[in-house]
């Protein structure tokens, strides 16, 4: 179970939420085999309480707000070893195959599970003050992606933050035939991971959304890049980036991401954060907590956020290893693509009015990993 700090304070009136000050709830897991559906909460989605909770103790973690423009150049340094990379492959060595593949799974996907990071700093605008800027950088990391994917995980992600857990309004949500279908079969999560890459664009799709503006311009901007690849690089280096792109978003520990942040490896938790030496490389992807808290905060700055305020973060369940990430999802019959909670839209909205109390100090009784 997750430990909460002894806090002490009056009995909330019923105008108040009761999850004050972790936000944790009361909800259990859904277990495959025993639940048939996602778990269910009661309340809104934890972040916009938490992060206010937070200020209250620390406003000095406004100062961590910005931007970082280190991001822009670590863009196109990554953008442009993909591309070489790729012309390497294409021609240089197009007859020499598992080399390529080894490489498109050490560097390549490595390299591209980065580009998803970048994409979603600039998602959030926070590689530069300019929001055109940002929608420039999110285009450059797009070049080393042969799809267009840019332009929807923007649109998309900002509805997860909007509406997390909100049934047919949060896309990264699972969809039924998931839940029914994988639960906790170990061969079927594997086949999961596996074609994960192909996730974003069906659950995107489930939304039934006409393609905006800047969809459109993506898909334009990324056919022409392909192309200009195509015949640069050959078809075996525009391959080449395909695979990267397949092994980066599945079976990869620059992907666990996917599975680290919101599938609840606890009761009452839905978003976990890793605090493992990856993120030093992966731009600090594994701080979701952090991030969900405080969107305003750039890559740089995440630690901070848990150094500033530790009572708020050290007594949350989080995780130490990408690897056991993945190894845990996977092996453990108890978890599949189930270990998720909702909540539907009246509900996230009588949550919403519920006020924040304000309370006194909080004791932490330690930290506790995964």
């Amino acid at each position: 179970m997750c430990q909460k700090p002894d806090c002490t304070h009056s009995p909330a009136p019923l105008t108040t939420d009761d999850r004050h000050p972790l936000y944790l709830g009361d909800w259990k897991r859904s277990i495959p085999g025993v639940d048939n559906d996602i778990a269910k909460d009661n309340y809104d989605e934890p972040h916009i309480k938490r992060k206010q909770a937070i200020l209250d103790h620390h406003p000095e973690i406004r100062n961590l707000y910005g931007t970082d423009w280190r991001t822009i150049p670590i863009t196109i340094l990554a953008a442009s070893t993909q591309v070489a990379l790729a012309y390497t492959w294409g021609k240089i060595y197009p007859n020499s195959w598992w080399p390529m593949v080894a490489c498109a799974y050490i560097i390549g996907a490595t390299i591209t599970s980065l580009f998803g990071v970048i994409i979603h700093e600039a998602t959030h605008n926070l590689t530069h003050s300019s929001a055109w800027i940002n929608r420039f950088v999110g285009l450059t990391a797009n070049i080393g992606i042969p799809f267009p994917i840019f332009a929807s995980f923007r649109r998309y992600h900002l509805e997860h933050h909007a509406y997390q857990g909100v049934l047919g309004k949060d896309p990264d949500l699972p969809l039924d035939w998931e839940v029914k279908f994988i639960r906790g079969n170990f061969f079927l999560k594997l086949l999961f991971l596996f074609f994960y890459p192909m996730m974003y664009v069906v659950r995107g799709a489930a939304m039934q959304k006409t393609p905006n503006r800047w969809e459109i311009i993506n898909a334009v901007f990324t056919i022409t890049s392909d192309y200009t690849i195509y015949k640069t690089c050959g078809a075996k280096g525009l391959f080449y980036l395909f695979l990267s792109l397949w092994l980066g978003y599945g079976i990869h520990p620059g992907a666990a991401h996917f599975i680290q942040e919101h599938f609840t490896f606890d009761d009452g938790q839905e978003t976990y954060s890793y605090y493992g030496s990856l993120n030093k490389f992966f731009m600090n992807i594994g701080y979701h907590n952090e991030h969900h808290d405080f969107t305003k905060v750039p890559w740089s700055n995440l630690p901070a956020i848990r150094e500033t305020a530790p009572e708020f973060y050290n007594t949350l369940k989080y995780h130490m290893s990408w690897v056991m990430v993945l190894v845990n999802f996977v092996l453990q019959r108890d978890i599949g693509p189930q270990s998720r909670v909702g909540r539907d839209y009246e509900t996230h909205k009588k949550g919403r009015k519920l006020g924040i109390p304000k309370t006194g100090g909080q004791k932490v009784e330690g930290k506790k990993a995964l």
